[in-house]
């Protein structure tokens, strides 16, 4: 560091150094940032480096990616991005100035930020499922904002997306080199494997991963999405510090994202409220396509946090600092074992759902997503994607019969059994959220399961008509689900239902949603009925 940038930071650590009243002044240092926290606001500088990965070097780069950076976040955290302002030298004094300000020499610039406290961070506080939900729905919500990346940029070329993957073994390698034998040995095999794995699944995907490029999923993303750069406001999420340095890092497709975010969850050992945020998101943004991709990023999002762990202990080994180096190899460790468990194979199920409105295939659904790996997909959902209608928009009564008609029930399921089967093959459980009152509706669901052998049940579920009518009821008065059905149509329900077949029964487990539900008994029947059928 120059000494003139040593003078600077010495004297922005004065409270007099800012336009506002500041009692005392913390400054903060990355190995690309500096940060000052002064009051109820915090400047953050780029620090003139240049890495290779990040450039500085200069005034009008430093500038440049300030104004990025504000550009950037402000799509996702206007209230606490505020402005780009210069530090000026006057004198012998050097000093934040105001947006515009054209005193004194310009020397710098930063960027003004609201602060908030540190508990607020999502890494910080107790994890909830309604807060997952909403954190979803935001993110789905700014993926669909975004434009795609232009045809004649390299974004999301298949062998851009690989090139970084591979990027992450070789500082691996050198890392695993310095354990003890026992070690290193299992560590190399597992890096091996993941090596291999890589490089195989990405010959496979290839392909798609040109197919999301022209598909338009690969956008200028928030590009470092995890749960340390999401703080809790007014109990809503507020994601932040995007990267700015590095399109290459935020122009990438939006499943990479939500690989990122639901790795990072996982990480926490939240694995149910990571199948959660990606059932919403899904629910949300249509891209059940995208779930292709989506152990291929988990794998990588996992590597470059074991990367940057192996960097870490390289460094603490050459400083000689035992207890620095110990605690990156248990991270580097962990993290390797993370990504060896997102190649594991799973073998893919098939649920779907009996019942009338209103007897808890939702709400099952909603809790057995948060116990087992499946994707829900529900009816009421992918009925109004097909029409173009919002989630919890109810059309007038002249476009129901279009929307509930014959034809356009036909189109939902055949919908639900693409789908089914699009996720079936991609290797992911499917729970299929419908009434499913009529054979001809279940039949081809049966005939799925047994076309690419996996098993299937049909989750039963009962009620008395008084409760379905209060639970419809109490439903409706909310306005906040997808579903539109009211009394009138339970009533056209009950008159056309079709009781399922002898054949339907040795795949049917029967749920009575009377009393509430504990969701381990409703596991255990599952469990139970999948060790019956195998016998038979």
């Amino acid at each position: 560091m120059l000494a003139d940038e040593l003078t600077a930071l010495a004297d922005l650590l004065e409270p007099r150094a800012y336009p506002h009243p500041v009692e005392r002044v913390e400054g903060l240092s990355t190995h690309i940032s500096q940060l000052f926290l002064a009051g109820d606001f915090a400047y953050k500088l780029k620090r003139p480096v240049s890495l290779g990965f990040v450039d500085f070097s200069t005034l009008e780069r430093r500038r440049f990616y300030c104004e990025e950076e504000l550009r950037l976040n402000r799509r996702l955290a206007p209230q606490l991005y505020l402005a780009v302002v210069p530090v000026v030298r006057e004198g012998e004094r050097v000093r934040f100035g105001a947006q515009g300000e054209g005193e004194g020499e310009v020397i710098d610039y930063a960027v003004r930020m609201r602060r908030f406290p540190q508990q607020a961070l999502l890494s910080q506080k107790p994890l909830e499922g309604p807060l997952i939900d909403r954190l979803a729905e935001r993110v789905a919500d700014f993926h669909a904002s975004l434009v795609p990346a232009p045809a004649d940029t390299p974004y999301g070329e298949p062998a851009a997306v690989l090139a970084p993957m591979l990027d992450n073994f070789e500082p691996l390698r050198a890392a695993i080199a310095t354990l003890e034998a026992p070690e290193e040995a299992a560590a190399a095999r597992c890096l091996q494997r993941l090596e291999r794995w890589t490089r195989k699944r990405f010959a496979r995907l290839s392909p798609e991963l040109e197919q999301r490029r022209r598909g338009g999923y690969i956008r200028e993303c928030h590009g470092d999405m995890h749960r340390g750069n999401i703080v809790v406001l007014d109990g809503e999420p507020v994601i932040f510090d995007c990267i700015e340095f590095n399109p290459s890092l935020r122009w990438i497709d939006t499943m990479s994202e939500i690989a990122f975010l639901t790795m990072d969850l996982a990480e926490s050992g939240a694995h149910g409220l990571a199948r959660r945020l990606l059932n919403r998101y899904l629910e949300v943004s249509g891209d059940y396509a995208g779930l292709r991709l989506l152990r291929f990023y988990q794998v990588y999002r996992a590597l470059v946090r074991a990367k940057v762990s192996a960097i870490q202990r390289l460094q603490a080994i050459s400083e000689e600092s035992d207890a620095a180096s110990a605690k990156a190899r248990q991270r580097m460790q962990h993290y390797l074992a993370l990504a060896r468990s997102c190649t594991g194979r799973h073998h893919p199920q098939l649920f779907i759902t009996h019942g009338l409105s209103g007897s808890g295939k939702t709400w099952l659904g909603h809790r057995l997503r948060e116990h087992l790996p499946i994707i829900q997909i529900r009816s009421d959902v992918e009925r109004k994607r097909l029409f173009g209608i919002p989630e919890q928009h109810r059309p007038p009564a002249h476009q129901d019969v279009p929307l509930y008609g014959a034809e356009a029930t036909e189109r939902t399921y055949r919908r639900l059994l693409a789908l089914a089967r699009e996720l079936i093959a991609a290797g992911f459980s499917v729970l299929v959220d419908a009434t499913f009152l009529a054979h001809a509706q279940r039949a081809p669901f049966l005939a799925l399961a047994e076309e690419l052998q996996c098993p299937c049940r049909i989750l039963s579920l009962q009620a008395p008509m008084p409760l379905l009518r209060e639970r419809i009821s109490a439903r409706n008065g909310a306005g906040n689900d997808a579903s539109d059905a009211d009394i009138d149509v339970l009533s056209l329900q009950i008159a056309q239902r079709e009781p399922l077949t002898e054949a339907e029964h040795r795949h049917a487990v029967f749920l009575n949603t009377a009393a509430p539900m504990q969701i381990e008994s409703v596991l255990a029947r599952i469990t139970g009925h999948n060790r019956t059928s195998r016998r038979h």
